[in-house]
């Protein structure tokens, strides 16, 4: 049974500060014999004491009087101690021992008493409790083991950068020790995230990966089977994933990491999310798919204590939608950050942790036998309580950065001492050997012996060693590479059942209080639905999430303030105005229909990098389910380039790993200044593999796309789940559009048979096309512009062509169209950005290259921002445009 603490928000009684002001002032009632007098200072001195240390906890602080916290549980009667049974002389000296040795608990921050409580009863206990020979001979053969990968890589690749994890053997002990008991403790699907520091050593010695696998990379091969290779890239020896499924029920999975420390740990998080909360088909249940997935994440202290991300990651641990029912830290402390040896203004690397009131168990990296019983304490607390939980392994690093770089150079003093010291795995050999039977410790010899045998042995096997790709398994059996040809996906849906949606994302209960400003709104949609015309953007996202859902896949959506959309459009969930019930009408279909998929929509904390890469990991964890991650702003994106750069953008290439994530970066220069105007789509362009030379192929590492209708968002969105692949869709998505008149959709474009456009050629001309002697390609909300200023000039001869889809690029679509204007003099590119920004540059090469077509540039010029400031310059350089667009 879980117990989560909350926070109870009330107004505060008025009697605390009172009872504070009598401690203050003496005003106490006062006792004749001496022992009450005691009595009553003890009393007094402790109501004081609690009072400097608590009393914020119920001070009037919010001018709106609408909440003050108080600990729920804070009067509850302490849990028992281990030390009750004995004498009080004996206590001091038990305490001071269990406390101030090789391991100790830092808890007393934690607001709740209870919880303090039992953490150190816990941690109290475990201290007490010895652990029996066959454990200790476990541990000792972890640890033994690690080493051993250690000593055999150096001796065999003495040039190779491996990040060894001499000096935090004992990592493998805590390990062992969580993939061993989880089961116990609610726990059967573990995803683990770490960096580079013995993530070998965890992989061969825990993890069952083929040390041949690692001994492939370490010689300069690839880490992939042959058919694979051609769409991917691979990468480095210490970002190699695994996943094994253990014989006691416990499965485990370690994703790959990039080179940015930390920016692995939301991903974990998404995962294990993605893995509690989404619907899995009874039928086909997958056994990984229940609430027991845990979050494990290993960190570098000074990673820890210095990368932002991980303050993102806890700062969102108990948002919902972002919850996942507490992870488990472990920070293997080097005391060293890089080659500095102060990487941290804060006591202990673990400090941060304290902001969500998270316990920290410090072990001695000398002890594993503490670190082992420390996994089991965080098991317990979290199972329990459902809350972060940290170990602080205190350890060191026996070479440098890495095994190439000499630390004295920096270190002197520090590495005087660790090249005078015993390893862990020796000196816990030595401990263990005064304690356990002989017969012991001569297994435990053997199966060492054996384990150097089995690295030797598959050493020699390295070049008949065939990689195998764990891409398409389990879950994602029914996807594959993308072909090396577009293809064209029927994504339209039944009318009736549309409308049904339609109707259904808009309605109520009864006695619901809506928002009076909503009214109109969602009956406007209804409207919609029985007119079948003037579809707006937000009612084609309802029709696309619901049409999906019907089908069985589940939705996410996140951001910030997603529900209502930051341009106050979506709605997709509504707010009683009576009594803050939230409710998201969409998911009523399942009441109807219980097959039906759910959408979660996740109003996300002020961060991109954490919840875009926690999106990233709802994404790769089933095909099933259509993640769409919305930017306040378009470059708002710039918060979370890591993820994109490190993970959407190459994972596959890199990983073999798929995502279907879809990011919708709201773009367009509205007059609003250098920021909240672009999306940067230059920038994604550059980061795309679609080939100035080769054309019509699927096989790019994401699509990239500027819709200018409702449909053709409806259709891109169907797309992402209808495909027998998944690719990130990265959307230029609109601000404007999403109220213009002229921008809506008729329902029957959404119909059975439909599909999506990637260039819309020009539907509105009066005239032959033998007869238009300019073109002017166009990508996004400009369109509308042109179109109109066309109107206004009563111009026929001009055509104006919408490109709608930039990668993969639709070269047969515009060369098919191209080939209509046979008598075009002047084909043009226009855009709304800056010349060095934009689509420009990129479409550029692919017009003169794939296309056969050389285009003149009308746009504004290259400047150092997206967007003038100036509200003048704004529109007098858009009506230069327009005017330099349709001249002679």
């Amino acid at each position: 049974m879980r117990v989560r603490l909350k926070i109870v928000r009330h107004l505060p009684a008025r009697s605390s500060s009172c009872r504070f002001l009598s401690i203050n002032t003496g005003k106490c009632n006062q006792r004749t014999d001496a022992h009450s007098k005691h009595q009553e200072k003890t009393t007094n001195d402790d109501l004081l004491r609690f009072y400097r240390n608590k009393g914020y906890l119920e001070a009037h602080l919010d001018p709106l009087r609408l909440s003050t916290s108080v600990i729920e549980n804070e009067t509850e009667e302490s849990v028992s101690s281990p030390f009750a049974s004995l004498s009080s002389d004996t206590v001091s000296s038990a305490v001071i021992e269990v406390y101030t040795q090789n391991s100790s608990l830092e808890a007393g921050h934690l607001e709740n008493s209870f919880e303090r409580n039992w953490l150190f009863n816990e941690f109290e206990k475990l201290k007490l409790t010895t652990l029996n020979s066959e454990t200790k001979s476990r541990i000792a053969e972890v640890i033994m083991n690690g080493e051993e990968f250690d000593r055999f890589t150096a001796a065999k690749f003495p040039t190779v950068k491996r990040y060894g994890g001499e000096g935090a053997e004992s990592m493998l002990a805590f390990c062992d020790s969580l993939f061993a008991n989880a089961s116990e403790h609610e726990s059967n699907a573990i995803v683990v995230g770490i960096a580079h520091r013995g993530r070998n050593n965890l992989l061969t010695t825990l993890l069952n990966c083929p040390p041949a696998l690692l001994f492939r990379k370490m010689k300069g091969l690839s880490g992939v089977p042959e058919n694979s290779m051609h769409v991917m890239d691979d990468d480095v020896l210490s970002h190699i994933r695994t996943s094994v499924d253990f014989e006691n029920g416990v499965s485990v999975t370690l994703l790959p990491n990039p080179s940015h420390l930390e920016a692995v740990n939301p991903v974990v998080q998404g995962k294990v999310w993605s893995k509690q909360n989404m619907r899995v088909n009874s039928k086909n249940k997958d056994k990984n798919d229940f609430p027991g997935s845990l979050s494990v994440l290993i960190h570098g202290d000074g990673a820890f204590a210095g990368q932002g991300v991980v303050a993102e990651c806890f700062n969102m641990a108990y948002v919902p939608g972002y919850d996942v029912g507490g992870s488990v830290h472990l920070i293997t402390n080097n005391q060293v950050a890089f080659t500095m040896q102060r990487g941290f203004s804060h006591r202990h690397a673990s400090d941060l942790a304290k902001m969500i009131n998270c316990p920290i168990v410090h072990v001695n990296g000398d002890s594993p036998e503490e670190a082992y019983k420390a996994a089991i304490l965080c098991l317990k607390y979290r199972a329990l309580f459902g809350k972060d939980i940290v170990c602080n392994l205190v350890c060191y690093r026996k070479w440098g950065h890495n095994e190439m770089d000499d630390a004295t150079i920096t270190q002197p003093l520090m590495y005087e001492v660790i090249n005078s010291k015993k390893s862990p795995p020796n000196i816990y050999f030595d401990k263990i050997s005064a304690e356990l039977p002989a017969e012991y410790i001569m297994q435990l010899t053997e199966r060492c012996k054996d384990f150097k045998n089995y690295l030797n042995e598959q050493y020699k096997s390295v070049d008949k060693f065939q990689p195998v790709l764990e891409s398409f398994q389990n879950k994602w059996q029914s996807c594959n590479f993308a072909p090396d040809q577009l293809s064209t996906w029927d994504t339209g849906f039944e009318l009736q059942t549309l409308k049904y949606i339609g109707i259904k994302s808009v309605s109520v209960p009864e006695h619901f209080n809506t928002h009076s400003k909503l009214v109109k709104t969602l009956s406007t949609r209804i409207n919609m639905m029985n007119q079948e015309d003037g579809i707006d953007w937000a009612t084609a996202e309802a029709l696309a999430f619901g049409s999906l859902m019907i089908q069985g896949h589940d939705v996410r959506l996140s951001g910030e303030d997603v529900g209502r959309g930051t341009f106050s459009h979506r709605h997709c969930q509504l707010v009683d105005q009576s009594t803050n019930e939230i409710i998201e009408p969409l998911n009523e279909i399942r009441k109807e229909a219980p097959d039906s998929g759910i959408l979660h929509v996740a109003n996300s904390i002020l961060s991109e990098e954490a919840v875009l890469g926690f999106d990233y990991g709802v994404s790769i964890d089933s095909p099933k389910t259509l993640v769409v991650w919305e930017a306040q702003f378009g470059d708002f994106f710039n918060g979370a380039q890591i993820i994109i750069d490190a993970f959407i953008a190459s994972g596959e290439s890199k990983w073999g790993m798929q995502s279907g994530i879809v990011l919708l970066l709201p773009h367009g220069l509205d007059g609003m200044g250098p920021e909240h105007s672009s999306c940067r789509l230059e920038r994604f362009l550059q980061l795309t593999d679609s080939s100035e030379t080769s054309i019509d192929s699927d096989r790019v590492n994401m699509f990239i796309v500027n819709p200018t209708t409702p449909a053709q968002y409806f259709h891109l969105l169907r797309r992402q789940q209808a495909r027998n692949f998944r690719k990130p869709l990265i959307v230029a998505s609109p601000k404007k559009l999403i109220r213009l008149p002229e921008a809506k959709s008729n329902l029957s474009e959404l119909a059975s048979g439909t599909h999506f456009k990637p260039v819309l050629d020009d539907g509105n001309l009066k005239v032959e096309a033998s007869s238009v002697t300019k073109v002017i390609f166009v990508c996004g909300k400009l369109f509308y512009s042109l179109e109109a200023e066309r109107e206004t000039k009563k111009l026929k001869n001009v055509a104006i062509v919408r490109i709608e889809q930039l990668v993969p690029f639709p070269t047969s679509e515009l060369q098919s169209i191209i080939s209509k204007y046979s008598n075009c003099e002047q084909f043009v590119w226009c855009q709304e950005e800056h010349r060095n920004s934009g689509a420009w540059t990129f479409v550029e090469p692919r017009f003169r290259n794939l296309v056969g077509v050389n285009l003149d540039y009308i746009g504004r010029s290259e400047r150092a921002v997206p967007a003038t400031a100036i509200g003048t310059r704004h529109k007098t350089e858009e009506a230069e445009i327009l005017q330099t667009a349709f001249a002679k």
